[in-house]
């Protein structure tokens, strides 16, 4: 088998993403052979080499899976066991080593994409693939245009300046909003300055697919049309 680089070898094997793996390295968790490895772009083989992260051997590639999930409210996205806390992983077969393609907060729902490919969820989340990410917000009072204006004129989201591509009224208290930035909690960020209070908010679509009917809390797998659909605006 070809060697790879470390963390490109540990995300194909299904261990995270491939960022998720470089962490693991830096922290001193992965060793070669018995030795601690610091630095992701050494190169293995998994069948040769004696690959471990925290003592436990990682031998070969998964079988990709990719898994459309309609996240509910109160999970959050982790693969660190939290004592009372729910987590995205726990609704999948617990002999399925996943991780979510970037992250969704603990109150908000919706379009969410789970995987153990971490070349997929890089390339997914890289900025450099530009990809849109589509919200519903549900909000306490009537927006109006005051607010759209507002939200529209973008905000600084953990000291960045960002600026949603688009923001459209659907109903009294119901928005959409269009961004690309991806920063945590931004949507949320950008309305609330805004000086609206969000009752809820759901991601909806992510490049050109979208969520569809599937009943929240609930999942299925992704077929290859839809996966090519996530890199069209």
């Amino acid at each position: 088998m070809e060697k790879k680089r470390l963390s490109k070898a540990l995300a194909a094997a299904g261990v995270a993403s491939r960022r998720a793996c470089e962490e693991l390295i830096f922290s001193g968790k992965v060793t070669v052979n018995g030795e601690i490895i610091l630095t992701p772009q050494t190169h293995v083989d998994l069948e040769m080499d004696d690959v471990r992260l925290e003592d436990m051997r990682i031998r070969s590639e998964q079988e990709k899976i990719y898994y459309i999930l309609n996240k509910p409210f109160g999970f959050i996205c982790s693969n660190k066991p939290m004592e009372r806390k729910k987590l995205v992983i726990d609704l999948f077969p617990p002999e399925k080593r996943l991780f979510t393609v970037g992250r969704l907060d603990r109150d908000t729902t919706g379009l969410l994409l789970v995987t153990n490919d971490g070349y997929f969820s890089q390339k997914v989340i890289h900025p450099s693939s530009n990809i849109e990410k589509e919200y519903l917000v549900k909000t306490l009072r009537e927006v109006e245009h005051e607010h759209l204006v507002q939200i529209t004129k973008g905000a600084f989201v953990d000291g960045d300046f960002v600026r949603p591509v688009r923001v459209t009224k659907m109903r009294r208290g119901t928005i959409k909003v269009v961004v690309k930035e991806g920063r945590k909690r931004e949507v949320r960020v950008l309305v609330e300055k805004a000086g609206l209070k969000i009752a809820s908010l759901s991601r909806i679509r992510i490049g050109s697919l979208r969520l569809g009917n599937i009943p929240e809390g609930t999942f299925r797998e992704m077929t290859a049309q839809e996966k090519e659909a996530i890199f069209k605006n």
